[in-house]
């Protein structure tokens, strides 16, 4: 159930917001030009294009790390592509059919829209929406969400500063790692091996500590990330990579295997490391964006593994997410470990590029 607050309660938008309203129609926002060319200028205010539709004015946003690969020019884009679909903020404008959501309301949302009452998403999987969209453009000071009584969750009351980076990391990166852990099959007293080091992983950590996993072995080869993994409740960890790391795995466990793999990354490395440090009868759950990954038939066959992974439908734990993070029983938020203005938004991805930093968070 949705509860309300006054919005007449929440801080008034800066002298500068205003003017921007007042000025025009334009605002900047982070467009990626080309390999390592992010650029942040002036593009037109989003609009409400359908009555289903919300502006947001967002109170963070960031940077992810499936950003990385259009940066790297490993997906290839055609010329300027908005960039950022992790947010959270205020809803500043409602269309005409939106019942859910009002204006001056805190809210949360996924990234992808959805629906919520299509059968894929009253199945749980609002990320196969039949009316999905990709929500795109969130670096920058406003956000358009289609779909908003279906995407968006809003909040008991405006949250402190305090809980915001843990609202907006629930939007993606907690959900995520979340998915990871519940398509793992995590249980308590289990052994759960995380590949993957980046903001998800260290959240997949997170989320397996909470399902009770008695071991948590954390692959990683950077010390800021093992010892948040630590913080987060490895229990171990691991540096070596390919056969090395399998071995080491199979070491730490008897040769018997890990009972759930818990892959963050998307490689074709990172999906045999995971496969092959599992246990028969395991499970695997993969939420790294895949990037030339293949299986070959005879290895899965004899693997006796569970393997179920995809795009972290984030709609269906918003709410329980979100208040694990205001009752402060979890922090989230602490992946963040650099915080830029929004106009320094091409300097975040350079520092999350070369492993300065995981996570940016941007602050428009």
């Amino acid at each position: 159930m949705a509860f309300f607050y006054n919005p007449n309660e929440r801080i008034l938008p800066t002298v500068v917001q205003l003017l921007l309203k007042i000025l025009g129609d334009f605002m900047k926002g982070t467009f990626l030009y080309g390999p390592s060319d992010i650029r942040f200028e002036e593009r037109p205010d989003p609009k409400i294009q359908k009555p289903t539709d919300v502006i947001l004015r967002l109170a963070v946003t960031c940077i992810c790390g499936s950003d990385l690969w259009p940066y790297r020019g490993i997906n290839k884009t055609s010329g300027p592509t908005p960039m950022g679909h992790e947010y959270c903020g205020y809803v500043e404008e409602v269309g005409s059919e939106v019942r859910n959501v009002r204006k001056g309301q805190f809210v949360i949302g996924s990234f992808f829209a959805s629906d919520n009452t299509c059968p894929h998403c009253k199945y749980g999987y609002q990320t196969s929406c039949v009316q999905r969209e990709f929500v795109t453009e969130a670096q920058a000071p406003y956000l358009r969400v289609p779909l908003a009584d279906g995407t968006l969750v809003p909040t008991f009351e405006a949250p402190d500063k305090d809980s915001l980076p843990s609202l907006l990391a629930a939007s993606d990166v907690l959900g995520t790692g979340w998915f990871a852990a519940t398509s793992a099959n995590v249980k308590p007293g289990s052994t759960a091996v995380v590949v993957g080091d980046g903001a998800v992983g260290l959240l997949a950590v997170l989320s397996a500590k909470i399902m009770g996993a008695e071991r948590i072995i954390a692959m990683s080869r950077h010390e800021t990330r093992q010892k948040l993994a630590k913080e987060f409740g490895a229990t171990e960890i691991v540096t070596e990579r390919g056969d090395e790391g399998i071995a080491r795995i199979k070491e730490l466990t008897k040769g018997v295997g890990a009972d759930s793999v818990l892959e963050c990354v998307g490689t074709q490395e990172s999906m045999q490391q995971g496969l092959k440090s599992l246990r028969p009868g395991g499970h695997m759950g993969f939420v790294g964006v895949p990037h030339g990954v293949h299986f070959d038939g005879d290895q899965l066959f004899y693997a006796h593994a569970h393997l179920h992974g995809g795009p972290a439908p984030v709609r269906r734990l918003l709410p329980d997410l979100i208040g694990k993070i205001l009752n402060k029983e979890i922090n989230p938020g602490k992946v963040f470990d650099l915080t830029l203005p929004l106009s320094q938004v091409a300097e975040g991805y350079k520092a999350m590029d070369d492993r300065k930093a995981i996570k940016t968070l941007l602050m428009p």
